[in-house]
């Protein structure tokens, strides 16, 4: 089925300046395909008929229709009756990313960090256990009990006092925020969103039929982690002198006016800016959302990556008033933020109640969590302290990597004062994010560009540079941006996009 048309008009302002020393067509054919890895032509799209197209770039049609079976021949379109060229993606493309280092691409998309040392004996010990548990079916929709009470055990060292039947383990984070948003949102409802947020939650958000509302984050401008002249600012300082990058004031207002069904919130170590509540934010968040019966949605899937955050404070939930008129809590875990992201196993703590839905609405998308990775995460959980420490160290090393080279490689750039997370929210100065992250692939290096966390194309200012990677790595990555931010800033991305739910592809 095709969704949208794309004119040749708008194609042309995506292209930017594709013209290269050779054949047209080639380099016609070789944007439009990065356009659509890239996800900003959606696949289902359809392109301008080779006429049009030849017309507005003063091309002649041979050379369009050259490059349209460029395309074809590769996968990347299709041709479909009354519909003309319609843009597809190959499947081998997606099933294999190309590996770090040697003669492949550099995949800065990702942030995520390498597997926690203690995962090979943790999983030879599971696999030596699981014939235990072969008599039986292997679907489990809820979650092996001894790994429900691991993660309960976890939330009371945390501060938060919790009960195995409180948690239902999932196939990782992002089912999780499916299965929420699918369960407790109607077609038409409203949701409170972060800007930037995490791209995936606000498809799923919209999958499910909800009106995003949007409240900004800004990451923090100074302390010793900081880099350049920055352009940052508190906004929260607004908002009762919180300076964490909450306007609260915004936040409650949004709530009162707008009356979600639902908020989605990363407070620590929000990805991608890095900043992380205080305990006022999340007290007078908890307190707005209670007032109008908003569920809070809680993503911690980044709060044990910790560097050297001043103070810790409590879960999200741990600041709601606990009476009758109190609203929802639901927290979001993840495994695999902070021991592999291979190991796909998640979970959502919530009160019995909710808990019984979600249990009641799982089958219809999923049957069971795989048995042998539970086995994996709950031998490991019992380590946290431990892999915490070995995390912080290299995240440190990342921060201080990342810090340096940019200060050498981009001086007139910002990096924000970082003290946890996956991530710098850098600063570029220039709308050029889109553009930048597009050539930096002509130099060996992918990228998410700024807007792939926003709405509407925001954040072209901005580029979100992991701090999970060797030294060797991000300077090989630094590297690739300088030797693309001249041309960068020539030919500036169009806003808006044609179609901003593009944007949400990213992981």
């Amino acid at each position: 089925m095709v969704d949208a048309q794309l004119t040749a008009r708008s194609l042309d302002a995506l292209l930017g300046e594709w013209r290269g020393d050779g054949a047209h067509y080639q380099a016609l054919a070789d944007r439009i395909r990065l356009l659509v890895l890239d996800g900003r032509i959606p696949i289902d799209t359809r392109l301008p008929a080779e006429r049009d197209l030849a017309g507005y770039l003063d091309l002649s049609r041979t050379t369009v229709t050259a490059a349209y079976r460029e395309l074809r021949e590769a996968g990347f379109v299709d041709s479909v009756r009354g519909s003309g060229s319609v843009a597809r993606l190959p499947g081998p493309v997606l099933t294999a990313a190309p590996p770090i280092g040697g003669d492949g691409m550099l995949d800065f998309t990702k942030a995520a960090l390498p597997a926690a040392a203690s995962l090979p004996a943790a999983a030879r010990a599971a696999a030596e256990e699981l014939p235990h548990f072969l008599p039986d079916s292997g679907y489990d929709p809820v979650g092996l009990p001894h790994l429900r009470e691991a993660i309960a055990a976890r939330y009371r060292e945390r501060g938060l006092p919790t009960e195995a039947g409180q948690i239902l383990v999932t196939v990782g984070a992002q089912q999780a925020i499916a299965l929420i948003a699918r369960t407790f949102l109607g077609r038409g409802d409203r949701a409170l969103v972060e800007m930037p947020t995490y791209p995936h939650a606000t498809e799923s958000l919209r999958l499910a039929g909800a009106r995003l509302v949007p409240v900004t984050v800004t990451a923090a401008a100074a302390g010793p982690h900081a880099v350049g002249e920055s352009s940052f600012s508190f906004t929260g300082a607004s908002g009762g002198g919180v300076g964490d990058g909450w306007d609260v004031d915004a936040v409650e207002e949004t709530i009162r006016r707008a009356n979600p069904a639902l908020a989605y919130l990363i407070p620590d170590f929000h990805n991608p800016t890095g900043a992380s509540m205080s305990p006022e934010t999340r007290t007078r968040v908890m307190a707005a959302a209670a007032a109008q019966g908003t569920i809070v949605v809680g993503d911690e899937t980044t709060a044990d990556l910790d560097i050297d955050r001043v103070g810790n404070p409590l879960p999200i939930a741990a600041y709601g008033v606990r009476d009758a008129g109190d609203a929802p809590v639901i927290l979001i875990g993840s495994a695999s933020k902070s021991l592999w992201g291979g190991l796909r196993i998640g979970w959502i703590r919530a009160d019995r109640p909710l808990i019984r839905k979600l249990i009641a609405a799982k089958p219809a998308t999923d049957l069971g969590t795989p048995i042998l990775e539970q086995l994996v995460v709950a031998r490991m959980l019992p380590q946290m302290r431990e892999i915490v420490e070995e995390r912080r160290g290299q995240l440190r090393a990342g921060r201080e990597s990342v810090r340096r080279l940019l200060a050498s490689h981009f001086p007139d750039w910002t990096m924000p004062a970082l003290d946890g997370g996956l991530a710098a929210w850098v600063g570029i100065g220039a709308p050029v994010s889109s553009a930048l992250a597009l050539g930096a692939r002509n130099h060996g290096l992918l990228i998410a560009a700024g807007p792939r966390f926003g709405l509407d194309g925001a954040f072209e200012r901005f580029l979100r540079i992991p701090i999970t990677y060797s030294e060797e790595d991000t300077a090989r990555a630094l590297t690739a941006l300088s030797r693309t931010w001249a041309s960068s800033l020539h030919t500036p991305h169009p806003y808006p996009y044609p179609d901003p739910a593009a944007l949400a592809d990213v992981v």
